[in-house]
């Protein structure tokens, strides 16, 4: 990957609605920003030593950025500020997602990556969470991971930490338009207004100073092909609660490429 790449300053996004007394507890959206020629593929099953995976395979790095397990715990990695690509003396982060996903709840997940050697890899945030809990996780660069507990209500992630509406125009911008937006519901299938904040271009100027990047967008487009390449809706369901209810299944809708320009399409879980 080019050098200069490691200059941009906006990478990927996720956005979290905690509900936990609601039938769909975990809403999910999800834009991924990368170079448009880092190979990968859509998300499915691509680890024979991982069955209950699934998951985005990166070709590069042999990881994913985000996936979703049997048990229905999800986990997803984000590049911190500054720290965009790999580096020769360390782990890939596309790791820890499927390290992650080898729990069957997000609290063990979650603990188990705090445990590792927060210096083997560049900085990361992560999110991890199943229907009952959500959990961020901040590799800093100063070799701790720290877990903090994702409140309930609705979050945002980007390159800074959780909710930072001071240095994260993108935030800044977009945490209140989620706010007021109504919900995804995954029971009439009708997830149109996240769909169509994910695909917001942004309003403010492009910077030349980083590659022509609208600070605030949600979908990122660039000069250098750097952009948002793929989008994420997930819904985990409750556990039921009637005697003859019948578990749901999560969902997980994909855009395979640019929100703006593809649609969204199930993933077989």
């Amino acid at each position: 990957m080019p050098v200069h790449v490691a200059l941009i300053w906006v990478m990927c996004t996720v956005i979290i609605l905690r509900r936990p007394d609601h039938e769909w507890p975990v809403i999910i959206g999800a834009n991924r920003d990368e170079m448009n020629n880092r190979p990968w593929k859509a998300p499915a099953r691509h680890w024979e030593d991982r069955p209950d995976v699934i998951a985005g395979l990166d070709e590069t790095g042999g990881g994913t950025w985000l996936g979703i397990n049997e048990d229905g715990v999800v986990a997803a990695v984000l590049n911190r500020f500054g720290t965009l690509g790999p580096a020769d003396d360390k782990r890939s982060r596309g790791e820890l997602p499927l390290e992650a996903l080898d729990h069957a709840d997000a609290i063990d997940a979650a603990q188990a990556l705090a445990e590792l050697d927060g210096t083997a890899y560049r900085p990361f945030n992560m999110v991890i969470a199943d229907n009952r809990d959500a959990y961020w996780l901040a590799n800093r660069g100063d070799g701790k991971i720290e877990i903090t507990d994702i409140p309930e209500g609705l979050s945002m992630i980007t390159a800074h930490d959780l909710n930072d509406k001071t240095n994260s125009e993108r935030t800044k911008r977009n945490l209140p338009r989620f706010l007021t937006a109504p919900p995804p519901n995954p029971e009439a299938d009708d997830w149109f207004a996240w769909q169509a904040l994910l695909a917001d271009t942004g309003l403010m100027e492009p910077d030349p100073e980083h590659h022509d990047i609208r600070a605030d967008a949600m979908l990122v487009r660039s000069n250098i092909g750097f952009e948002t390449i793929c989008s994420s809706l997930i819904g985990l369901p409750a556990i039921p609660t009637q005697k003859n209810e019948l578990p749901r299944r999560p969902v997980w809708l994909f855009a395979d490429g640019q929100p703006d320009k593809v649609p969204f399409h199930s993933v077989e879980i």
